[in-house]
């Protein structure tokens, strides 16, 4: 799906890393909460509550999931999953579009 329909769009920007990644958050009517966007180059280390599918819509990155020892290669197009209450590192490796899919 390249755009969603009837969604409500938070302002304000989620910032972290000093401004190399930043968010938006998207929610729609039935409650689903969704985060668009875009990573600099960096190693990154994030927090999860919620499960979450990151749907990588263009860059190139490596992902250290949860219980793995392998950095995992990853490019526009592809996606990964990571569990609720676990952390997860990036290697970004060029600028990177994404969106993120809370599951829980």
């Amino acid at each position: 799906m390249s755009e969603f329909k009837d969604v409500t769009i938070v302002k304000k920007a989620n910032v972290y890393f000093g401004g190399k990644v930043v968010s938006r958050t998207v929610k729609f009517a039935d409650g689903v909460i969704k985060t668009l966007g875009f990573m600099m180059p960096g190693e990154y280390k994030f927090d999860t509550q919620a499960a979450e599918v990151m749907e990588i819509l263009a860059g190139k990155l490596e992902v250290l999931l949860p219980g793995s020892s392998e950095w995992l290669a990853v490019k526009g197009g592809e996606s990964f999953d990571v569990p609720s209450h676990s952390s997860f590192q990036l290697k970004i490796h060029q600028g990177t579009d994404y969106c993120c899919s809370f599951v829980d």
